[in-house]
Order: C-alpha cells, then structure tokens, then sequence
C-alpha cells in the first residue's frame, strides 16, 4: 500500500548507528519535520544528529497529498474568535513564510513544485464561507469566495487563497537529506537526561528534538490527553478529468482533491483511529459516480496527529524537559507545519527569539471540548475489558478490517496482525502472546 510518492522515487540509504556517538542537538524521527530541522541546523553549522528507527519517509510523510499552503480549512475566523487577530496573524504569516522557502528551495532540488491556487469548499454551508472570507480581509487578503468551481458537484462556494504550491514531497526530502548525518534502523529504546539508547549504540546530546509524529515520552508534556489520530484515505485515479486547484471540503468528514501529472488525487473516508470510517470504499464510490471512466492507479492511508484547538504544538516539550523541543499536532496539514516547525526550532536550539514561537507554543491551555472527548475516549477503552490491548497505555485495541490492523482509538497506535507496530505512540511491537491469535 505504497503512495505514489514512495512508487515514484529511490530515497537515500543511511547506516545503522554503532557505538557510542555525541552531539549537540539530537532529532528523533526521520519524517519531513526531522529532516528539515536537521537541514537548517547543518546551515547553521550546528552539530546535529538525526536518528529513524526504520528509513527516512517511510511513515506519514511518504502518504502525504503534499499541498503546500497556509490554508488549512476554515481556520482563521476560528483563530481570531479564539486567540484573537494578532495570533491569528502571526499564524497566517509564518505559514506563508513555509510556503516562500519551500518556493526558494524547490529551485535548487527538482520536486515538481506548481504554484496553485488553493479552495476551501462547502457543499451547503456559505455562511461558514462567508466569515473566513471577513477573516481574510481582517488579516489583510484580498482573497474571497468564488461562486465556481471545477469539481464535479454543486457547492455553495469556496474560499480562494493564491500563490499556494504542491510538489512531489519524496523527491524534496531525497535532494534534502543527502550530506545529512542521519542514522537509519536505530530506534530509541531508552530515554534518558542527555541519552539516547537504540539496540547497537548510544547518542550523547546536550539537546533534543522530537519529530516523531507522536511524541514518544508519556512522563512529560501530557501530550496523551492534547492529542488524538485520524485515519485518511486516497485513491489516485487516471482519465479522470482535469482539476486545477486544489480543494479541500470543509466539512470534517469531506473530501479533498488535487492533480500530479496525469492523476487525480482524492482524499477523504476519514474517521478517528480505532472507529469506522468510510476508507477507501466512501472514496471508490464517488469515483464510480463522477469519474465513471477513470482507472485507480494507486491507493494509500495515512495517520494524523490532531490537538486541541487549531494550532500544532512547536517549541519546549515540557517545564520538566527544557532542552528538548517537540513538534506535533499538524492537524492534517504537515507541510507548512513542518517547515514552519523547522524554523521555529532551529531558532529555540539556539536559543534565538523566534517571532512565531508563542503561536505554537506546547504549554498552552488546555480545556477545550475535546479535551473532554479525548479523556472520555481513553477512560472508556481503558475499562473495556477485553484483549488486545495497547502496550502504550492499556487501551482495548479495535480491529480494522480495511486494513486488516489492531488500531488503538485513545491515542492512535496501530499493530499488524502479528502484533508489529506500524504507528506509534507504541513504542515497540506488541509481542503478547496470544493477543493477536
């Protein structure tokens, strides 16, 4: 179930760490976030390590659909009524910023970036419309609702932002890691004050950066009670017709939809990880309705991280760890979240002020409605008395059976069927015996 990213590209290989090493600044995790940090620092001429414990871009950022863009959904008359018009501006400004630097790198690694306009839409909603197109104007766009689109059923509009990009995402991070001092095949078994441990060797730091996905130490940060996953699917389709732009509904369980070469890729099917969802069938069925000539050419899924509210969190991990940074909660929207992490946190390492850090900063409040889904969603699977369970923090795993996985609904672990972890929390496999026979 590989992407077409992950079909249409060789990424770099990288040595399993041996030994005993050192370094000044440590990243965890080889995803997009990882790598960009670890690229920035090395600019800097910073001594930076970065350590995967399987290889680079294998995990949530090879599923990617790679839009580059600092709309994510209806966001920013939410950001406004919650954190007020300056955060909110802030916010807008450092994810353009992501959007200009991927511009300007992508003119030195070919990746197939497209300038492209981006669309939120709404099947039945214009209002909603009609108060992100107020937001925009409050922060000084002059974006605003289109009455057309391209896509195939009738809408009640969308809400335009320009000079927005996509790219091949692996194609990127393959011209960006190479030269890197990454390690492959080293996962972190032991954590500890300025150590590492993997199986073969160890990593002395004075800092660290966790780009895990989700972040992989429960005694700090409570990022167990800020975060939940969700599943998402994509069908990639030829002879379908031409979509320009790139649109994404606004409605949660909505679709999005954009081009690579000669395909069109449509995402949605989406549910919290451990319930029903739509999968890939929801998108199939769609496909048959309005694309009734088109072939699939490839299919994938991927997980995402959701916080709180509306921002990701970037910046210390917890008051108990002050020199170790995070970044998590992408809220769907990886790219920019990812660049914007890696400068924000290259900034942090050095301690830099960096103007966008408040914005994203981890220790922020909390009480939010779903803080309350989330502790009601752990309490209840942690007293259902049943096995599996998850290795992570006890809850009753929930069988996928489109994916044909154990996937753990408080927190998003997933297992194969032999019990091999395929998406953390989890630290590690899920060797009980009998659980998975």
């Amino acid at each position: 179930m590989e992407s077409v990213w992950q079909k249409t590209v060789t990424m770099p290989k990288f040595e399993r760490l041996q030994g005993d090493v050192s370094t000044d600044v440590l990243i965890i995790g080889g995803g997009i976030t990882g790598i960009l940090c670890a690229y920035f620092l090395q600019e800097r001429g910073i001594d930076c390590l970065l350590l995967e414990g399987n290889e680079i871009c294998q995990g949530v950022t090879g599923k990617t659909t790679a839009k580059i863009t600092a709309q994510h959904g209806l966001v920013y008359a939410k950001l406004i009524k919650r954190a007020g018009l300056e955060k909110a501006r802030l916010y807008l400004e450092a994810n353009q910023k992501a959007v200009l630097k991927y511009a300007e790198l992508a003119k030195r690694i070919p990746c197939d970036f497209e300038e492209k306009t981006a669309y939120v839409y709404s099947v039945d909603n214009r209002k909603k419309l009609e108060q992100e197109a107020e937001a925009y104007r409050m922060l000084g766009l002059d974006d605003e609702i289109t009455d057309t689109t391209e896509l195939p059923f009738p809408t009640a509009g969308a809400v335009r932002m320009r000079q927005q990009a996509q790219f091949h995402p692996l194609k990127f991070l393959a011209g960006i890691a190479k030269g890197l001092n990454i390690y492959e095949h080293s996962f972190v078994t032991q954590l500890m004050p300025g150590r590492a441990v993997t199986e073969q060797g160890s990593v002395t730091y004075h800092k660290a950066i966790f780009t895990t996905h989700f972040p992989i130490d429960n005694k700090h940060g409570a990022y167990f009670l800020k975060l939940y996953q969700h599943r998402s699917y994509v069908i990639a389709l030829e002879q379908a017709a031409r979509i320009e732009g790139m649109y994404v509904d606004e409605a949660k369980k909505g679709m999005s939809f954009r081009e690579y070469e000669n395909l069109l890729l449509i995402g949605g099917g989406s549910h919290r990880t451990g319930k029903k969802g739509g999968d890939w069938q929801e998108l199939r069925d769609f496909a048959k309705k309005y694309y009734p000539n088109a072939v699939e050419k490839y299919h994938w899924a991927t997980q995402d991280c959701m916080p709180l509210d509306y921002a990701p969190y970037i910046g210390v991990y917890s008051p108990a760890m002050p020199d170790c940074y995070v970044a998590t909660g992408f809220r769907k929207w990886g790219m920019t979240s990812a660049m914007v992490s890696a400068m924000v946190l290259t900034d942090m390492v050095q301690e830099i002020e960096n103007p966008y850090a408040e914005v994203f900063r981890p220790l922020r409040s909390i009480l939010t409605g779903q803080l309350i889904c989330n502790c009601a969603e752990s309490v209840c699977n942690i007293l259902t008395p049943t096995v599996p369970r998850c290795p992570h923090l006890g809850c009753a795993l929930k069988w996928n059976k489109t994916e044909h996985s154990w996937d753990c609904p408080c927190h998003g672990s997933r297992f194969a069927e032999d019990g091999k972890l395929l998406d953390n929390p989890a630290n590690g496999d899920n060797d009980k015996t009998g659980w998975f026979w």
